[in-house]
């Protein structure tokens, strides 16, 4: 979705930036690959979004023409009024050009690695996390890990993605020297004390509180039928965006910033997770196997009830990690860190459909520690992933669509 996204704003970006280039006469921030200054002799009705909207649906008639192509007709006509396969002079002229740069640009980046994951049951090590009192068909076997390569997709702005690869708990080395430390017992007690799902013999106290509780849930985005991190976060954009009243030009350049940072987060993130020495197992399989409590489960459960646990490695955390690139480019982008604003979820657990934050570090800061309340995550997942994504985003925002 990340890289989807990513795909779809900086192609809207750059042909944004050739319709400013071809009458308004300038840009103000560069392209992300390149603008064209198209030919014409007199600017056509709606030529603006005309060149917008058709970038934007051959992008995505691109990447899900396969399946959605009738979805897509629709959404074009109900946006539009006009059929997405009529002529339009535009496509010769710009549109096909924003096109096709992209796709070449995103041609072999290694997103379709099907590789799949070869792991093993050593203590510390990340394993399945399907159990008889909480079966998850979808996580029964190592294989199953979901994008254990996706750390080698060439990143859109990034240097590769080990450019930011945290220390910890890497800098164990090993499982063994890992599991023996006082920091990881620390990490493994705060998980079990707060995202356990409810007491149990051997855990009888639960430290969540009611606030952190709906959070868990309003950040949640697991299930498939939700929009997922980069879903909500692109929702978000837009709900600040449309609230500070940013004109086209303006939005396309932070909607592309965002999802660049996104993609390349999605990369960093998976990275920590595969490629480096600790593929740390999950809060569940740390307390179960580690024989503190063979009753516990995490507060996460699918929408038949079950418990369950998202199935790769849990450092660093891929929320926290999406979230603190978001806010580390709308904190960049409007220069201030301290605008109040509102957030929906379409989680259909939460308890709540919209929360207030003062600013977008804590927004970063709630969606990461969600994680640990969620029981998913340990506490050195949403610290390690914050300041990943916060470095993804300053990077991203210092080398691409600078001010001219």
């Amino acid at each position: 979705m990340a890289r989807s996204a990513a795909m779809l704003n900086a192609a809207i970006y750059d042909a944004e930036s050739s319709y400013q280039l071809r009458w308004k006469g300038k840009i103000t921030s560069e392209a992300y690959i390149h603008a064209e200054k198209y030919a014409g002799i007199l600017e056509g009705p709606d030529e603006e979004e005309r060149v917008i909207g058709r970038t934007a649906y051959n992008i995505l008639l691109k990447l899900y023409g396969k399946n959605q192509t009738q979805f897509l007709d629709a959404k074009f006509r109900e946006r539009f009024g006009t059929e997405p396969t009529e002529f339009d002079i535009l496509d010769v002229t710009v549109v096909n050009k924003m096109v096709t740069q992209m796709m070449d640009a995103r041609n072999g980046d290694g997103s379709d690695d099907d590789r799949v994951y070869a792991g093993t049951f050593e203590p510390g090590a990340w394993r399945p996390t399907s159990y008889p009192d909480m079966p998850d068909p979808s996580c029964a076997q190592h294989s199953q890990a979901v994008t254990p390569y996706w750390g080698l997709v060439k990143p859109f702005a990034l240097t590769s993605g080990s450019q930011f690869r945290p220390d910890t708990p890497g800098l164990y080395g090993t499982y063994e020297k890992l599991l023996a430390s006082d920091a990881y017992k620390a990490q493994v007690e705060a998980a079990r004390s707060a995202g356990a799902d409810k007491p149990t013999a051997k855990t009888p106290v639960v430290n969540r509180t009611a606030t952190q509780e709906a959070a868990a849930w309003f950040w949640a985005n697991d299930l498939d039928g939700t929009y997922k991190p980069p879903g909500q976060l692109l929702q978000a954009t837009r709900d600040i965006a449309t609230v500070r009243g940013l004109n086209t030009y303006q939005n396309a350049r932070l909607f592309a910033l965002v999802s660049i940072a996104l993609a390349d987060a999605g990369i960093a993130v998976r990275d920590v997770k595969y490629l480096t020495a600790i593929d740390l197992w999950r809060p569940v399989s740390a307390i179960r196997e580690g024989g503190l409590d063979p009753e516990w489960k995490p507060l996460l459960k699918n929408q038949k009830g079950v418990n369950v646990t998202p199935c790769f490695p849990a450092w660093a955390s891929g929320h926290a990690t999406f979230g603190a690139a978001w806010a580390g480019i709308l904190q960049r982008y409007f220069d201030n860190d301290a605008i109040a604003f509102d957030l929906t979820t379409d989680e259909p657990q939460s308890p709540v459909k919209k929360r207030h934050f003062e600013s977008f570090s804590s927004a970063a800061r709630d969606d990461a520690y969600s994680r640990v309340w969620l029981g998913v995550h340990f506490p050195w997942d949403a610290e390690d992933g914050i300041k990943l994504g916060d470095q993804v985003a300053g990077y991203v925002f210092t080398t691409k669509l600078r001010r001219l």
